[in-house]
């Protein structure tokens, strides 16, 4: 996996002040069902603002996105059309760089990105919440054979992912072995600031 910022600023000129609330976890979570509730629930907020991703697949019911060609992706990079952007599973992913100006705003920006550039992300901006969304391996297996995506490789290889991730430690846990609704209102604790972070 590879992963890339647009600007690199010093500490001290670290994009705030408003957070940025990034939602990792592993593939049959649940991430986008829960963040769809979340963003549903804050629609008449502008406090809170839910970027379109960009990035270099089809869109699908399974996952609603703006589409770019790879080549159309490398240029938008170039002219520093993103706030960030990574790889991962063979594809580009990518937040636009408006979401930078909601921040500068004092809004709350929440966006569902890979694990691999939370490290990075807390090198850019003033405020940054990770929540892990996240399931027992015998439901994501269940969850993952339902889907009939095929570019991300086989549920075994899906499932493998998260050994990558072994050491990552995320401000907050959601998993979603419960209702939907439940974990919808956890994460919706989290963007409203009323939820304190796991102890280091």
């Amino acid at each position: 996996m590879t992963m890339s910022l647009s600007t690199a600023p010093a500490r001290s000129e670290l994009i705030g002040p408003g957070r940025l609330v990034l939602v990792v976890g592993p593939s049959g979570a649940g991430k986008d069902t829960v963040i769809a509730g979340a963003k549903a629930a804050c629609a008449a907020d502008s406090t809170f603002v839910f970027p379109r991703r960009v990035v270099t697949r089809p869109a699908s019911d399974a996952e609603d996105h703006d589409t770019l060609e790879d080549a159309e992706f490398k240029r938008a990079v170039r002219k520093r059309m993103f706030a960030f952007w990574w790889e991962a599973h063979g594809h580009k992913y990518a937040i636009p760089r408006a979401a930078e100006n909601e921040i500068r705003a004092g809004r709350v920006v929440i966006s569902n990105v890979s694990r691999g550039i939370v490290a990075q992300m807390r090198e850019k901006y003033a405020s940054v919440d990770a929540v892990l969304i996240t399931a027992p391996t015998a439901i994501l297996a269940v969850r993952l054979g339902r889907r009939t995506r095929e570019t991300d490789g086989s549920v075994i290889d899906r499932i493998k992912r998260n050994d990558a991730f072994a050491g990552f430690r995320p401000d907050h846990v959601i998993e979603t072995t419960g209702a939907p609704e439940d974990a919808v209102r956890r994460l919706l604790d989290v963007i409203r600031g009323s939820t304190a972070p796991l102890s280091p």
